[in-house]
């Protein structure tokens, strides 16, 4: 019963906060790319489109921030404390979107977006709750449902968006500030008082002193976070600039858009729950096939007619649920020595930095074409596989560093 309480709140976790990230994609792209007249869309001078991928680039870069830090502060201060805290903050942020909508202030809305990423960067601390808590098969398959709650939100909150949009254009923000308010209230009856580990220091300097770049020292992590990097990539302009894709090739609206995210993230989300089970073959292994896989869908997208593009995006989630599963559950297994939270944070990490590499470059390349961001990003995940592979040939003739 415990297990399950556990694991329940942990993924109520994961599917707020993917459901807040991902509540303006459908909201934002028709706004930005036609003449709409909102003061959103007009500032200083600049091009909607560039204000655009600056405005999808706030919310991973405090995503970056929050994964870097808040998975190593909840080592030291506790799982509950760290996410009490952080959903509440969340909740927070959100209100304050929906308060910058209302005042059509550009500004407030990337400052906004900014601190909601940052304190929804607690995923890694839910990740690193689970692999702390349980191991061996049920720890694989409970990240594996982890995985599914945050891709179920990336469904239900465009859902959200598409659905509750005739209502007002707030009305979804405000859903996701009562969401995450009961979130912390489920968090406070499932988690335990936890007492502080170490010597006493505060937050900021517990902050600077221990982040998951300083994974980066190690030489099999730092391999990790090239890898990650790089598929990461394929996977962020693939979910940044699909909907904009959409837009500009089958005239979709955001509610043409909810509803096409509904059919690509159930199909993401049903996979992920059964994309934990043991396999006869080793994780890297795999991990090559369904990153190769990733890149395979993505280039569909870009280069493709609209009905194989639309097909791709529909089937992109079976090789991200895979692949998701399969290198969060080794890395657990692996780097466990290192502290779940910091090894959970610098994943999560590489997710938020790939956001904004692609947020910056896909802000420039939609002024040429749409299909040149995720072109690139198709690459850079085909790149990741090749990696993946000499990788994992490189483990097989030489031991483990820790």
């Amino acid at each position: 019963m415990k297990n399950i309480l556990l694991i329940t709140a942990a993924c109520l976790l994961a599917l707020l906060s993917t459901t807040g990230t991902s509540l303006p994609y459908p909201i934002l792209p028709p706004l930005f790319a036609t003449d709409s007249g909102n003061g959103l869309t007009q500032f200083l001078g600049l091009p909607p489109k560039l204000l655009f991928g600056l405005a999808l680039m706030m919310n991973p870069l405090g995503l970056l921030i929050g994964s870097a830090v808040l998975g190593s502060l909840s080592d030291r201060y506790g799982r509950r404390s760290v996410l009490l805290l952080t959903t509440v903050g969340a909740a927070i942020g959100h209100a304050a979107t929906a308060g910058a909508m209302v005042l059509e202030s550009y500004p407030l809305f990337i400052v906004a977006r900014f601190i909601t990423g940052l304190l929804e960067g607690n995923g890694a601390v839910a990740r690193a709750l689970l692999a702390e808590k349980l191991d061996g098969p049920l720890r694989a398959r409970a990240l594996s449902w982890l995985n599914g709650a945050f891709h179920l939100g990336w469904l239900f909150g465009p859902l959200l968006a598409g659905l509750t949009l005739g209502f007002g254009i707030t009305v979804p923000f405000w859903i996701a500030v009562a969401a995450l308010l009961l979130g912390a209230l489920l968090v406070t009856i499932a988690l335990e008082r936890e007492t502080a580990s170490g010597a006493a220091t505060s937050w900021w300097q517990e902050a600077r002193r221990n982040h998951a770049f300083n994974l980066l020292r190690n030489p099999e992590l730092r391999t990790l976070f090239i890898v990650q990097l790089a598929l990461t990539c394929g996977v962020t302009a693939f979910y940044e600039f699909y909907p904009l894709w959409l837009v500009e090739n089958a005239n979709y609206d955001a509610r043409s858009i909810a509803f096409f995210n509904v059919g690509m993230c159930g199909l993401m989300t049903l996979t992920a729950v059964f994309a934990g089970n043991p396999s006869r073959h080793e994780p890297l292994k795999r991990a090559t096939w369904y990153a190769a896989g990733i890149g395979l869908v993505v280039a569909m997208v870009a280069f493709g007619n609209i009905w194989l593009g639309m097909a791709a995006i529909m089937l992109f989630g079976v090789p991200n649920a895979f692949y998701n599963a399969v290198v969060q559950a080794w890395s657990a297994e692996r780097f466990s020595a290192h502290g779940q939270g910091a090894v959970m944070g610098l994943l999560a990490t590489t997710f938020c930095l790939a956001n904004i590499l692609m947020a910056l470059a896909g802000s420039v390349l939609t002024l040429l074409n749409t299909r040149l961001i995720l072109g690139l990003g198709a690459a850079l995940a085909l790149w990741a596989a090749w990696r993946i592979q000499g990788w994992r040939t490189q483990l097989a003739a030489a031991p483990a560093v820790l």
